[in-house]
């Protein structure tokens, strides 16, 4: 059961990773863009932190509070990303915000410090 555990842990961070990583390349290219791979990435990052949520594979208390707080700050990533996204389409010209832009890879990288510091 532990093995699986953190096969969803690896799953939880290659999400991260590609979000993270999509919205790195799109900033140095100053695209300001949403694409497919952040999308994915946010994805495969909710699914793996939700089956971490559960209580399967481990001997010790889960602090709920700070799974909350990743939480909350997950849909707002997935909120900023979606209204951003709809809004290129709709100017027709593909870019986001720059203030929606910025503020989306910040709440990802405060995510990933979140999981790291909060103990």
């Amino acid at each position: 059961m532990e093995i699986l555990r953190h096969i969803v842990v690896f799953v939880h961070l290659t999400g991260f990773a590609l979000l993270f990583g999509a919205w790195a390349v799109e900033a140095f290219s100053r695209r300001f863009q949403i694409n497919p791979v952040m999308n994915l990435g946010l994805i495969l990052a909710a699914v793996a932190g939700l089956a971490l949520a559960a209580p399967w594979g481990i001997s010790y208390d889960l602090n709920y509070a700070k799974i909350g707080v990743k939480l909350v700050v997950l849909l707002v990533i997935g909120a900023l990303m979606g209204i951003g996204a709809a809004r290129a389409r709709k100017s027709g010209n593909g870019a986001v915000a720059p203030a929606v832009f910025w503020a989306i890879g910040l709440l990802t990288l405060a995510n990933a410090a979140i999981a790291v510091i909060w103990r």
